[in-house]
């Protein structure tokens, strides 16, 4: 649905014109992300904003604002208020002149994206480029913050697995050309919209290469110029379901080993192919048909990926180790080097034969894919052994307050009269929601970045790393995917 630029707000905001002080000429606010929720994470990945710059302050107000007739925007905004609000004759006349101007009059700056940001470092910022329109920077604090604490979030949560990943291939001696692909995106059909798994799987995309999120791909093709034709945006490999498994049918001892004989010797005799294995019994599918299967496997070009899909990630992958010597006590990692064997890294730590690879993408989370490589560590399994499908279990269960964004006015003009303004409730005992006052810079000291507050207009603070993005109308400094993502995998240890 083309939802009317006018109306994408929330009812509040559309008396705050007639709030404001007479003469107000300028508002002036920042987006900051400013607590977690999330044990040791203190900073943010910045991104998001060019997209929704170009998605909604250009393509969308054009094609359902400005290029449409005055008369039906008017019409359509009058209707509503006054059945809502209870407004016998709207005002209409600031709409009637953004009309007529034919561009949004804001500025904004941010900071570039795949910046790593402090937590209350503000990211981005806005303010009204012409005294009469004051009302509008935050009149879009509400879609700018539903549209974009999502992907920043998504892009956080991400580089944290990429780090996990990163340190357990150090610790293992895993081969660093496997964590790329190690976290692989299962989100698309947990996610609240496809909007939502786009961008979402967009920010995934910034730390990793695997996903099954097909939209994300496109997003990142449309907003940031990446170019599936030669770059490596995002892939995938083909895979089974419990549909398949279950259509070949389990009455027979041997069905579904024959299932899995003919996917790997007639469907893909060659290159990758993940099958689900656990639709009837995963413990017989490791104890029993792939042993048989040893030797086509093992002869075969490619490699055959066995996806568990239910039960305790921790003690599918690294096993329970009850004691009992049984295939669940080792674990899938450790039943398939029995099978197949592998080789030994240069710490020490065994990694299957490349011929055979594991997958598991239920429920994952940072906390189970860490436990899980510590486990298979402890039991003398490189990290590379793995690969986790990273799903709405993550990116789903988060929301705008799992880091805190908040989009708050810092500054206005009055009367020809900067002033600077904040918020610090009395009631709010951590103080995170006191705000920033005045204009903001933010630079860099000590390899980490930080905001200096109490400007005006007229300051200007060297090394600010705050540049414009979007004013009157138009972006500004547009950046690739390339350049954004080499921006926040700069940050990775060596």
């Amino acid at each position: 649905m083309n939802y009317p630029p006018s109306l994408l707000t929330d009812f509040y905001k559309i008396s705050h014109r007639e709030q404001y002080p007479p003469l107000t000429s300028t508002v002036y606010s920042t987006w900051t992300a400013r607590e977690s929720e999330l044990e040791g994470i203190d900073h943010v990945v910045v991104f998001g904003v060019q997209a929704f710059l170009q998605r909604y302050f250009v393509e969308y107000f054009q094609t359902n604002f400005f290029g449409r007739p005055l008369d039906e925007i008017i019409a359509q905004y009058a209707r509503l208020i006054r059945n809502t609000l209870g407004v016998a004759s709207p005002h209409t006349d600031h709409l009637e002149a953004l009309w007529e101007l034919g561009y949004l009059p804001l500025e904004v700056r941010a900071l570039p994206e795949g910046t790593l940001v402090p937590l209350r470092v503000p990211s981005v910022t806005f303010v009204n480029t012409r005294a009469e329109f004051f009302w509008l920077t935050n009149f879009v604090e509400t879609l700018f913050s539903a549209e974009s604490w999502l992907p920043s979030t998504s892009a956080t949560l991400a580089f944290e697995y990429r780090k996990l990943f990163e340190r357990f291939a150090r610790r293992t001696g895993a081969d660093p050309n496997v964590v790329p692909f190690q976290g692989h995106d299962f989100s698309f059909r947990g996610m609240s919209s496809v909007e939502a798994a786009a961008s979402s799987g967009a920010g995934h995309l910034l730390s990793f290469h695997g996903t099954d999120t097909i939209p994300a791909i496109l997003f990142l093709e449309k907003y940031y110029g990446a170019d599936t034709d030669v770059e490596m945006v995002g892939a995938s490999i083909p895979a089974t379901e419990h549909s398949v498994m279950s259509a070949y049918g389990n009455e027979g001892i041997d069905d579904e080993m024959s299932t899995f004989e003919r996917l790997i010797t007639e469907v893909y005799p060659t290159g990758f192919v993940s099958i689900v294995a656990d639709t009837w019994d995963l413990w017989r599918v490791l104890g029993e048909y792939l042993p048989r299967l040893k030797d086509v496997i093992l002869a075969r070009d490619g490699r055959v990926v066995i996806r568990p899909d239910s039960g305790d990630p921790v003690d599918i992958l690294a096993g329970r180790d009850a004691g009992d010597g049984s295939l669940a006590d080792v674990g899938v990692v450790e039943a398939l080097w029995d099978i197949f064997g592998g080789s030994l890294t240069d710490e020490g730590y065994r990694v299957l034969d490349p011929h055979v690879g594991v997958i598991y993408g239920d429920q994952i989370s940072l906390r189970t894919a860490t436990s899980v490589l510590e486990r298979l560590a402890l039991k003398g399994f490189a990290s590379s052994n793995v690969v986790f499908g990273i799903g709405s279990h993550t990116y789903q269960r988060t929301n705008r307050d799992t880091f805190g964004h908040a989009f708050k006015s810092t500054s206005v003009t009055i009367d020809g009269r900067e002033k600077a303004i904040y918020k610090d409730p009395l009631t709010d005992a951590g103080h995170t929601k006191r705000s920033l006052r005045g204009r903001v810079a933010v630079t860099r000291e000590g390899g980490d970045l930080r905001v200096t507050d109490g400007l005006s207009s007229n300051d200007a603070v060297p090394g600010d790393l705050l540049r414009m993005v979007f004013r009157d109308g138009a972006t500004a400094n547009v950046e690739s995917f390339a350049e954004i993502r080499d921006r926040l995998l700069s940050n990775l240890e060596p």
